[in-house]
């Protein structure tokens, strides 16, 4: 989704309970401290309030108190209350930059800063919410037709099914790999050639916010990033990635693991003072291509990055 983009499985649902595992630095803390570790999007005093409420379980008991002790390895099951997660099926009058659009598609120029899907934290104000208020009755499609998605700071393009059948057709075409995505990012450090990153991708073993290159046989699932050199710069390259997979966090994963993270990631970068500041990850979704469900004729979108992205290759330009 992503490049923050759903599994190919298409497995989402926003009214799932949190699954969590407490870490080996959390052991000996209070609950309420290890919530406010893992789920650092959330006030202490919201989840204080939500362990009172039995919304907490640790395995598979009710916690009930705030100042209960966690160990190491226990799992945790933190349902978030009804209440917060109706908004999510809320229609929200949220303005939307169409690409295109037609009786069975809805591409659509994602701005940084919307998130995708309800989930943790963000149970309104989704371009879920605004498919629900723009597209009369595509609450019958699952996930409001979304079948891929960007993190909440990734900019770029995005496909939404408006039918089932249409939903349906996406959700193979990703599992065959022949939707095509290709992004403009800013990595740190000069690349010194076009090549690729095939490494599994899964749940950080440690801080379970994060996604992190894993084993297959701990988890990690299958992810492949391709990139090209654009423009080299002293200190950061423009690149070009392409994805085979959909895998969360991917590129920003990938280019991190070897030694080259977005500039401006503020989950997978270090702090290096060479580097011009920027206030999200520089990754944007500049080219989308696949075939039409209905139509079977290829179809191929592309818009130019952000205003915030050009100023900052204009700075490295003129430094």
């Amino acid at each position: 989704m992503n490049d923050d983009v759903l599994d190919e499985s298409g497995d989402y649902s926003p009214s799932e309970p949190l699954r969590l595992t407490v870490p080996d630095n959390c052991a000996g803390r209070r609950l309420d401290q290890a919530l406010a570790e893992l789920l650092p999007q959330h006030s202490r005093n919201r989840l204080q309030q939500w362990i009172k409420d039995g919304c907490v379980e640790i395995d598979g008991d009710i916690a009930g108190e705030p100042k209960r002790k966690v160990s190491a390895g226990e799992r945790l099951l933190v349902a978030v209350p009804q209440d917060e997660r109706a908004t999510s099926e809320a229609p929200e009058d949220i303005p939307l930059d169409i690409v295109y659009e037609d009786a069975a598609l809805l591409v659509i120029n994602k701005p940084a800063g919307l998130v995708v899907h309800p989930g943790s934290g963000n149970w309104s104000g989704t371009l879920m919410n605004a498919l629900l208020h723009h597209v009369p009755g595509i609450e019958a499609v699952p996930r409001a037709g979304i079948v891929h998605r960007l993190d909440k700071d990734t900019s770029g393009l995005l496909v939404v099914a408006k039918t089932l059948e249409a939903q349906t057709d996406l959700i193979r075409q990703l599992q065959a790999r022949t939707v095509k995505r290709q992004y403009l990012a800013l990595a740190a450090g000069v690349v010194r050639r076009d090549s690729g990153v095939d490494a599994p991708i899964g749940r950080h073993p440690v801080h379970r916010t994060k996604m992190a290159v894993v084993p297959e046989s701990r988890g990690g699932k299958p992810a492949l990033t391709w990139y090209r050199r654009l423009e080299v710069f002293a200190h950061c390259t423009l690149l070009e990635c392409a994805l085979e997979t959909g895998r969360t966090h991917q590129i920003r994963v990938h280019m991190a693991s070897i030694g080259h993270a977005l500039v401006g990631d503020p989950v997978y970068s270090r702090h290096d003072p060479r580097l011009p500041a920027f206030s999200r990850q520089a990754l944007h979704a500049t080219r989308l291509g696949l075939i039409h469900p209905v139509s079977g004729r290829p179809m191929h979108w592309e818009v130019p990055m952000p205003a915030d992205m050009r100023d900052l290759l204009a700075q490295l330009r003129d430094g």
